[in-house]
């Protein structure tokens, strides 16, 4: 009988199954796992109702990073019973600044007018480490997966993000282990809010991972891999 675990990978804005291609390659024969589609609805309730409904298995350990977070808080607080370990990977708790709105109406407007490739270039300076910017095959591992969300898609999650709640009085019943991580040079999620969100989930695990931004999973693949390979040993 196999001991993989099952595991939920739930990706950010402008991302899919590759955000996690390293980590599914990496827990093999550790994890199983499965990275959902989060492009159809535009509520964050209803992405993680929709995953609840679609998940492959009863019981999970789940991931999400950035906008994947802010889905998988959403999933304890649906389903808390279902979810056996939590890791919140370079994300907040916290809604969106009225100063974030304006930014992501902004993009918007920009994809609509210039298309995909404009939003990248705009977006990839806060979304990577300034060293990783000049990284051709991560640049175009991005484009890739902004292309392949589509523009209704980005509506939809962005959408979503703007009207999500505030997480952050729910932290201390989460009851599950869980792994808070963050690359020390993210700047959308910087490292400060995430040991304040680490210290309000009773019993969690703080990783900071150096050389990385906020596609940590991209950026740092091993070390990411590492930490989460270690979270589902716990």
């Amino acid at each position: 009988m196999s001991s993989a675990q099952p595991l939920i990978l739930v990706p950010g804005l402008l991302c899919d199954a590759l955000l996690w291609h390293h980590q599914v390659t990496g827990l093999a024969g550790r994890a199983s796992c499965w990275v959902p589609d989060h492009t159809r609805h535009d509520s964050i309730a209803a992405i993680a109702s929709a995953i609840l409904q679609e998940s492959p298995f009863p019981r999970f350990a789940l991931a999400g990073l950035s906008m994947g977070g802010y889905i998988a808080l959403e999933i304890v607080r649906q389903a808390p019973e279902r979810v056996q370990r939590l890791a919140l990977l370079d994300t907040t708790a916290a809604p969106d600044s009225e100063e974030a709105g304006d930014i992501r109406r902004a993009q918007m407007a920009l994809w609509r007018e210039k298309g995909a490739d404009a939003v990248v270039e705009a977006t990839l300076p806060r979304a990577v480490r300034a060293s990783a910017q000049g990284d051709a095959g991560l640049r175009a591992t991005i484009a890739t997966m902004a292309l392949d969300t589509g523009y209704d898609g980005f509506v939809r999650q962005q959408t979503a993000i703007m009207t999500r709640i505030d997480s952050r009085p729910g932290l201390a019943a989460i009851a599950c282990p869980t792994l808070v991580l963050c690359g020390r040079e993210d700047v959308l999620t910087p490292p400060l809010a995430h040991a304040s969100m680490a210290r309000a989930i009773p019993g969690s695990t703080l990783v900071q991972v150096p050389d990385a931004g906020h596609l940590s999973t991209l950026e740092q693949p091993e070390a990411v891999t590492q930490a989460l390979a270690e979270w589902l040993q716990r």
